[in-house]
């Protein structure tokens, strides 16, 4: 999906992944993250949401919530949305200041006062039960805290697996109730997804869900609330973030911008954000029929990979689709020309969308490539933890 634009915008990237997996510095299954890009990308969008008016909350387990890369960002978005409890663990531990908790999983109530005693600048509750366990804990350690009312999004646009929230028609009778809840202050409202990229052009776009959040916060506003707060997550770019200050969103989610690997990168080299990882894996068989295999693990069933770049021979070949129920072990290409030179420990470069937290990989941290003096900064497990 982005293979041929990180090697226009970072070829610098891909002959660092391929010369640390030759020498035997990585494994493979390995997503290598060059840190320089993505705290560029980071300063980016800092500047362009401050020229707009816009607040920032950044996300990071689409890079498996790597402390080096958390803390580069961190410099210049201070603030982070946590997606659950052991990211918001994960950013708290690398020195980021919670902007959001429980934007797509809601915390426990069991460890509702470890988190909140962290002062959070908002809880994200999806119902009135969470909305009481938050006020409660809030009260044990005598502060109010302010809450992000997630919205029911729009019809047929929820992902299987985050459905939840507060049906629009049925805000007012939350609203009621949670305004006698002594613990908490109603500061918002938030929905998922609010914005994405069209499939065709890559162009970002407000969806259904980003209305009814605005009419949701119109609502609250009626009822007397003031100076409310609307974050419209998903696809938070440089290309996106205008879009947001023209709709009256007052905070935008940056995940994929950071590693330049929204689907609009894909489809447009040009973008401000730099492309900032690939995957490198290798061969490990070929079957009888002349397809490679390539070991996995880090294959992600919404990633959309096109091709995979074997750097010895130069050689492309397609990447073949495999059934999302099926544990990733290896991954088939297409079998290469006849004659081609396909050896058994070859280096497979890929770039592609994902969800790192989510994989088995290794991540390896590296620094340095644009001044020409590559570094291996570090290895990571896809949860941050050094290896």
């Amino acid at each position: 999906m982005f293979l041929d634009t990180v090697l226009t915008r970072n070829p610098e990237l891909v002959d660092a992944a391929a010369a640390l997996h030759g020498s035997g510095e990585i494994p493979p299954d390995t997503y290598v993250i060059d840190l320089d890009a993505v705290e560029a990308n980071a300063a980016l969008l800092a500047a362009e949401a401050e020229r707009l008016g816009i607040g920032l909350w950044f996300v990071v387990k689409q890079f498996g919530r790597n402390p080096e890369l958390i803390r580069a960002i961190a410099r210049h978005i201070p603030r982070s949305a946590a997606i659950d409890v052991a990211e918001a663990r994960a950013l708290h531990a690398a020195g980021a200041r919670p902007g959001n908790l429980g934007h797509l999983v809601q915390i426990p109530r069991r460890a509702l006062p470890g988190l909140l005693a962290w002062r959070p600048d908002n809880v994200t509750v999806f119902d009135l039960a969470n909305a009481r366990a938050v006020s409660d804990a809030a009260r044990e350690l005598g502060f109010v805290q302010d809450v992000l009312i997630r919205l029911e999004g729009a019809e047929g646009a929820v992902y299987p697996g985050q459905e939840g929230g507060v049906p629009l028609e049925r805000l007012d009778d939350f609203a009621e109730a949670a305004e006698a809840l002594a613990g908490i202050r109603i500061a918002g409202v938030t929905a998922f997804p609010c914005v994405l990229c069209d499939p065709e052009t890559g162009l970002p776009a407000a969806t259904g869900t980003f209305d009814l959040a605005l009419k949701g916060r119109e609502l609250l506003a009626a009822r007397g609330h003031r100076e409310l707060r609307l974050s419209a997550p998903s696809a938070t770019s440089m290309a996106s973030l205008p879009l947001l200050a023209e709709r009256g969103a007052t905070h935008g989610e940056p995940g994929h911008a950071l590693t330049g690997t929204t689907p609009l990168h894909a489809l447009d080299p040009a973008q401000p954000e730099k492309p900032a990882y690939v995957y490198v894996s290798e061969v490990a068989h070929t079957l009888d029929d002349g397809r490679p295999a390539l070991y996995g693990g880090g294959f992600y069933a919404r990633s959309h990979i096109r091709t995979a770049l074997l750097p010895r021979t130069g050689t492309r070949l397609g990447v073949q689709d495999a059934p999302a129920e099926n544990i990733d072990y290896y991954r088939l290409l297409d079998a290469p020309p006849s004659g081609a030179d396909i050896r058994l420990g070859d280096t497979a470069l890929l770039a592609f969308r994902t969800q790192i937290f989510v994989t088995r990989s290794t991540v390896a941290v590296v620094s340095g490539l644009a001044s020409g003096r590559p570094r291996l900064n570090g290895l990571y497990d896809a949860r941050g933890r050094a290896l």
